[in-house]
């Protein structure tokens, strides 16, 4: 089973030091790119990211990265 595509590029997102984000893996969040139980039922599960510091991180959107949850370049394949 694939994951749905949510979008062709990365979502940048400023992240807080020590906080902790679920990436969604499967594509049909409706908050993408973070996990909203959409995957129910399914084989995928959200990738968990504890930022260690505030700063700009780029999650993928296409999902098909081979860097969960940042954003390879991957789309550009699309």
């Amino acid at each position: 089973m694939k994951p749905e595509i949510a979008q062709k590029s990365p979502y940048a997102v400023a992240v807080e030091s020590g906080k902790t984000y679920y990436w969604c893996s499967c594509g049909k969040s409706k908050s993408q790119p973070f996990c909203d139980g959409a995957h129910q039922g399914s084989p995928f599960s959200p990738v968990a990211f504890t930022a260690t510091e505030n700063k700009t991180v780029y999650f993928c959107g296409c999902k098909i990265t081979a860097n969960q949850p940042f954003c390879d370049g991957a789309h550009s394949k699309l």
